[in-house]
């Protein structure tokens, strides 16, 4: 029991005063003459016996009636905590991710959520709620409840562990306040740790939200599995929940909003293929129909027009076949000269440059690819044998190259994580048939080489967009040419110069494409949908191309136009994180002294019961009457 006026507990000394008339203000019996004395003395000590009981009586009420109207005054009352001269704060995570659009037994978990918010919580409370893309602030249910209503799902997912960082965050810092945290979710499992421990300073709820069907189906990728020169075989792959049953599943293909084919998935590999003509571009999208997470059932692609990747050749006398026989004509624009015939007004106009074993630069040469690589252009360094040291550290910006070394070393070692390598092989390779070199040159680098010799020194390095060979590849130093190696290595450095955009790209990571088109000053390129949706991406621009990069924006799925003002230049898709198709689901039967409920009017209700002032002074009013009534009757009726 506690007291809101517990000062007035010291007016409890005023019961010594009762107690102090009782026992020294005594009452004198008044003696009456009587003939028969002996029945008179018994009359006397019956009289003197019920006195005595009489005001132990009354003393006893009159101590409890005073009791009872000091604590009256003292205002006592119960609670389950201390909340006197405490504030007490309430900070709410409401999910909006869209794994949240499952069904639970109510309708779609957020909806439902949202309508438990609006009822449970006081309107006058003060809460701070926060989404996983908005924050409001030392706010009300009633000044946000239309924000509640309309709030739409997202596809930035916050990690569940910075959810619990963010909402202490949001509390005030005093350290008297009761913090209480609910957390609304589904609680789905990102195969990510999740280590949630009791803090003193703070009440955590999670409220876990749980649909009544995990079955869905999701489309997992579109890829193009086989083209020839009349048609393109296009494969849309499906993944299901809980080896749920796909085979019925109709897939339909759109080309801007025209239905072109519909097909349904093959059992085995749950795969659906589409053939379609070689065209130009075609900007399309695959459905399906699912009645669980609608998010999942559109998926967006497109292909632009076959852009051509400009390579230019420089070497000494005679040019390599093997450059030209990987930089076919279907997708580069590949042209070799000699450096005696090198019309330097053509480098700015090229992706990638290749200095193919040229003993010695020029000055006028070497100041044109600094200018070169630093407006974005590739470059790509095949060192001759007889190679300038101070020449081409001239151009490297630093002291590269070393001395030669004349000892014979196998290739060995792949960088399979670098983006050269990223996707070419199915798994590492450890044991190849490793080419090798007769002769290479020591260089100065720290950072770790695409492919390394036995012994760890570097073979082929990157510095910024700069790629740099370490021995020469004629065939009288190395058979590296004649290996598996060389095809991918050189194709995809040659992509790195140009990187055109893909078939679709994933909301939420950071991607990176060029377009290649020269802008005016000022000038800049927007992403544009079928809505007139504009979004103003991040870009650089150099001499003959503007690099792209998008990460948080784009943030809705569908298909964008790079625009340069009013003219469209090509298109770029962009779909959801496929991620929160999988209803799978944390189990909290691992995290002990969490408090886990699956309903949030019980949260609010607990925490209400939690702050709710019981006060007793009412009964201690009635108490006090009662015993001055008891007081009344005993000094009338007493005998």
């Amino acid at each position: 029991m506690q007291f809101k006026h517990p000062e007035l507990l010291y007016a409890l000394f005023l019961l010594i005063i009762p107690i102090i008339i009782h026992l020294f203000q005594l009452r004198r019996f008044q003696k009456v003459e009587f003939t028969n004395v002996q029945f008179l003395k018994n009359v006397i000590m019956q009289t003197r016996k019920s006195s005595q009981l009489k005001k132990w009586l009354i003393l006893l009420t009159r101590l409890l009636l005073i009791a009872a109207t000091v604590f009256a005054f003292a205002q006592p009352y119960f609670s389950k905590i201390n909340i006197k001269n405490t504030r007490v704060e309430t900070v709410i995570y409401l999910d909006n991710s869209f794994s949240m659009q499952a069904k639970g037994d109510k309708g779609e978990l957020l909806k439902r959520a949202v309508q438990d918010l609006i009822t449970e919580i006081d309107n006058k409370q003060k809460i701070t709620l926060f989404t996983n893309n908005t924050t409001y602030k030392n706010t009300t249910i009633t000044a946000i409840k239309n924000d509640l209503l309309a709030l739409e799902y997202t596809p930035n997912q916050i990690d569940y562990e910075a959810v619990i960082l963010k909402g202490k965050q949001l509390f005030n810092n005093a350290s008297t306040s009761i913090k209480n945290f609910i957390a609304l979710s589904d609680f789905q499992d990102r195969n990510t740790s999740f280590n949630l421990k009791n803090d003193s300073l703070y009440n955590i709820h999670l409220v876990k939200l749980q649909p009544v069907n995990t079955n869905n189906i999701s489309i997992d990728s579109v890829y193009i599995s086989k083209t020839n020169p009349s048609n393109i075989e296009l494969s849309v792959l499906l993944n299901a929940s809980n080896n749920q049953d796909i085979s019925n599943v109709p897939i339909s293909l759109f080309e801007e909003e025209n239905l072109i084919a519909k097909t349904s998935i093959s059992v085995t590999n749950n795969t659906a293929i589409f053939s379609l003509p070689i065209r130009e571009k075609i900007n399309a999208k695959v459905t399906i129909e699912d009645t669980s997470l609608q998010f999942d059932n559109k998926f967006y692609f497109n292909i632009n027009t076959q852009e051509k990747i400009n390579v230019l050749t420089i070497y000494n006398t005679t040019p390599n076949d093997f450059l030209e026989r990987i930089y076919t004509k279907d997708e580069f624009n590949y042209n070799a000269v000699s450096s005696d015939n090198l019309n330097y007004n053509t480098i700015a106009q090229q992706n990638l440059i290749i200095l193919n074993e040229l003993d010695n630069l020029s000055v006028p040469l070497i100041n044109t690819l600094k200018t070169f690589t630093s407006n974005g252009g590739s470059l790509l360094v095949i060192p001759s044998s007889k190679l300038s040291v101070s020449n081409y550290n001239e151009l490297l910006g630093k002291s590269m190259f070393e001395e030669i070394i004349d000892i014979e070393k196998k290739i060995t070692t792949i960088n399979y994580v670098h983006p050269v390598f990223n996707n070419v092989f199915e798994k590492e390779i450890t044991n190849f048939q490793y080419p090798k070199v007769k002769q290479y040159f020591k260089i100065n680098f720290n950072n770790s080489p695409l492919l390394s010799f036995e012994d760890d020194q570097a073979f082929l390095i990157q510095n910024n967009n700069t790629f740099v060979f370490t021995a020469a590849l004629n065939t009288t130093n190395s058979n590296f040419t004649n290996s598996p190696l060389v095809v991918p290595t050189l194709y995809n450095i040659s992509r790195q110069s140009l990187q055109l955009p893909k078939l679709y790209y994933t909301i939420g990571k950071e991607h990176r494409f060029d377009v290649n088109v020269s802008l005016q000053q000022d000038d800049i390129l927007n992403l544009v949908t079928h809505k007139n949706l504009t979004i103003i991406p991040q870009q650089q621009t150099f001499n003959n191309k503007v690099a792209i990069t998008t990460n948080d924006v784009p943030d809705v799925a569908g298909i964008y136009a790079v625009n340069n003002k009013t003219e469209t230049i090509k298109h770029v898709s962009y779909n959801y994180n496929k991620g929160e198709s999988k209803l799978n689901y944390i189990d909290f039967k691992a995290y002990k002294g969490i408090r886990i409920s699956n309903s949030l009017p019980k949260v609010i209700n607990d925490l209400k019961s939690d702050l709710t002032i019981n006060a007793l002074w009412k009964w201690f009013v009635i108490f006090a009457l009662v015993l001055l009534i008891i007081e009344m009757l005993i000094l009338k009726y007493f005998k």
